[in-house]
């Protein structure tokens, strides 16, 4: 007989091997293609045609991120995280809505602050304007929905976090932040450092070949990333445009008024888990009747309650100071809706 009891494991390991992105991209269009066969081209054509008009802005992302990423320039970061209270706030809220980096390397080095005693309320404000805005957003947002759109979020994601630290900073006495931490964080973490992102940043990386090397693993993670999460938000826009009534979406975050605004957040914040594939489908909600305001306070609420954002807070902290966590994210997401919609 066979021996079979190790079928499942391995069955186990391929499934976590297969990106779950393209898995999703295939099946969409698998459907289409048995479902609705005369929406099959249109839909790749729409797809693959907002690829290419978003190509230029892929690729000044990508090697932005990489030239950040082999010149050590997070260890800019560390210096947020100096001096008086009030200017760690300002310098943690504006590097958080501009770095590049993600939750991979943003839990151990927060874990590692917060270890050696670093204000929760710049803690917050870098946690709440990190997830928003960086490099590779700023330019995927400038390409689909507009320079003036991606420089408001940019706006809002500093703001927020300015709001969200300043407010930690006068309740830090309240039963809110009281001891907010689950256990006190050891300092180094998943990557292995003593004292994260320190050191001097190497601005012509190039003469290292070690930093070559995370120049071009670094570019090529990232542009496949960016690839996958647009490729299939593109598809589900062009669904979203040919099946969805635009005056179901103008009836529901159409109209004028605060109303909008606020559902856009409440329906923002659950609404998906990756930040790049959000831009498109804003976008389709758009087209389809979602006022202004309503598309901002959406991707503010939505990328800082977004899963990997979330999970960055709620693994190092209590859960009352991740609830005022979320509700710095709803109150910042309905204020940046208000004045977006005042201004476009």
């Amino acid at each position: 007989m066979a021996d079979t009891t190790h079928t499942p494991p391995a069955a186990a390991r391929l499934w976590n091997r297969i990106d779950k992105a393209w898995l999703v991209l295939v099946a969409i269009l698998a459907a289409v293609a048995i479902l609705d066969p005369p929406q099959f081209r249109p839909t790749v054509a729409f797809a693959s045609g907002a690829l290419l008009g978003t190509a230029p802005f892929i690729a000044f992302a990508v090697l932005a991120i990489g030239y950040l990423k082999a010149s050590g320039a997070e260890t800019l970061l560390a210096r947020a995280f100096e001096g008086r209270e009030v200017r760690m706030i300002l310098f943690a809220a504006l590097l958080g809505g501009l770095s590049p980096f993600c939750s991979c390397q943003v839990i151990p080095f927060i874990a590692a602050l917060l270890a050696v005693g670093a204000p929760l309320s710049a803690v917050m404000a870098f946690w709440l304007a990190s997830p928003l805005m960086d490099p590779a957003m700023f330019a995927i947002t400038t390409g689909t929905l507009g320079f003036d759109f991606a420089l408001a979020k940019t706006f809002s994601a500093v703001g927020l976090g300015l709001m969200g630290g300043f407010a930690t900073m006068t309740l830090k006495g309240s039963p809110v932040f009281a001891n907010p931490l689950r256990e006190k964080p050891q300092v180094g973490g998943s990557c292995g450092a003593k004292k994260p992102f320190s050191g001097t940043p190497v601005w012509t990386f190039w003469q290292e070949a070690g930093r070559r090397t995370t120049f071009r693993t670094a570019t090529l993670e990232n542009a496949a990333f960016l690839l996958k999460w647009l490729a299939l938000a593109y598809t589900v826009e062009a669904l979203m445009i040919r099946y969805i009534p635009a005056e179901m979406i103008a009836g529901v975050l159409g109209g004028d008024g605060i109303g909008p605004i606020i559902l856009g957040a409440l329906v923002g914040a659950p609404a998906y888990l990756n930040g790049y594939a959000a831009v498109p489908l804003v976008d389709a909600l758009l087209a389809q009747g979602m006022v202004d305001g309503a598309a901002m306070s959406f991707v503010i609420a939505g990328g800082v309650s977004s899963i990997p954002a979330a999970i960055a807070v709620w693994a190092l902290v209590k859960p009352r100071v991740f609830v005022a966590y979320l509700g710095f994210a709803m109150i910042g997401a309905v204020l940046a809706g208000l004045i977006w919609q005042m201004v476009a």
